[in-house]
């Protein structure tokens, strides 16, 4: 049986209720993205004016992480509006693989803020300075702490629930910036219990968390900018689609993510004495199947066969 027809049957409900909630996920990353943006640039701005006046290594270091947190919202925000923008003849699945760009832009910035941090705390280990305005800067590790920790939260929560591992990577980054204001924390007070560079040690030490966690987001974003996706989703998908009425079995079922839209095309088995429209209404109903039982799976592609009883094995006598 031609498949062309499951073509057409594939965009005919394009605009009901997955294509609405992959709408309000890309408004609810955006929102997250902005909310996330004025906390840490808030953040960013009060430890910077206490870095005038102090002169911490530790806390510029700091300081450097929540400014560059804070322009990763940049790229993202660029990413949740293209989503938002209708396919073209030009670009005819959208603009939701801009999502998985912005991921890779924002591991480039933690990179980058990682290797600044480590350029200043090895000039400042070289050449020491005084510490002055301790009690500020120690008030300033704490805001870091608690501003980074609620941004993070904020983000991964939402970026799990949308699917979007841009979003999960950018929480844990400021997961991690969070770490480097504790260090601000326990350098300020090593240096006021009298040892001159632990504020350019702990400076130095809080880049190596910050490795740990690009690595890990770089991970995650290439797996999506690859089209990987999990051996659990696709068995969901197989087994979803094998138990409406009429399928044979699943052939070729693949997956992959465009931002945060899952996508999924699949092949199923019928019987081959089917008209063109009866295999049309078993594709349909394992379309509705999948898009009701499959979570964040916002489009799908099903293609049917007729199913060649000359290739069965013979049965029992």
């Amino acid at each position: 049986m031609s498949s062309d027809d499951d073509h057409h049957d594939s965009h005919g409900h394009e605009h009901f209720g997955p294509a609405d909630a992959a709408t309000l996920a890309t408004r609810d990353g955006s929102r997250a993205t902005w909310i996330s943006l004025a906390i840490l640039a808030t953040t960013a701005g009060v430890q910077l004016a206490i870095v005038v006046v102090s002169g911490s290594v530790a806390l510029l270091a700091d300081t450097i992480h929540n400014a560059t947190d804070a322009l990763t919202a940049i790229p993202l925000l660029i990413a949740f509006r293209l989503a938002r923008r209708r396919p073209t003849r030009r670009y005819p699945y959208g603009y939701h693989r801009a999502e998985d760009v912005a991921g890779l832009v924002i591991v480039a910035l933690i990179a980058i803020s990682a290797l600044a941090a480590v350029i200043e705390a090895i000039q400042r280990l070289i050449h020491p300075q005084p510490l002055t305005a301790a009690g500020w800067v120690l008030a300033a590790g704490l805001l870091g702490l608690a501003g980074n920790e609620i941004v993070a939260q904020y983000r991964i929560r939402v970026g799990r629930r949308i699917g979007s591992a841009a979003l999960v990577a950018d929480g844990l980054h400021a997961r991690t910036d969070g770490l480097t204001s504790l260090g601000v924390v326990i350098a300020t007070l090593g240096v006021l219990a009298g040892f001159e560079r632990a504020d350019a040690i702990v400076a130095l030490a809080i880049t190596v968390p910050i490795g740990f966690t690009m690595v890990a987001a770089a991970r995650a974003v290439l797996h999506r900018a690859l089209d990987g996706t999990d051996e659990s989703t696709l068995a969901l998908i197989e087994a979803v689609a094998g138990a409406v009425d009429g399928v044979a079995h699943v052939e070729d079922a693949r997956a992959r993510w465009g931002g945060h839209r899952l996508m999924a095309d699949l092949t199923v088995v019928v019987d081959g004495t089917l008209t063109v429209e009866g295999g049309h209404r078993i594709a349909e109903a394992v379309r509705e199947a999948l898009l009701h039982e499959v979570p964040r799976l916002a489009d799908v592609t099903v293609h049917v066969d007729p199913h060649d009883h000359a290739h069965e094995p013979p049965g029992p006598p």
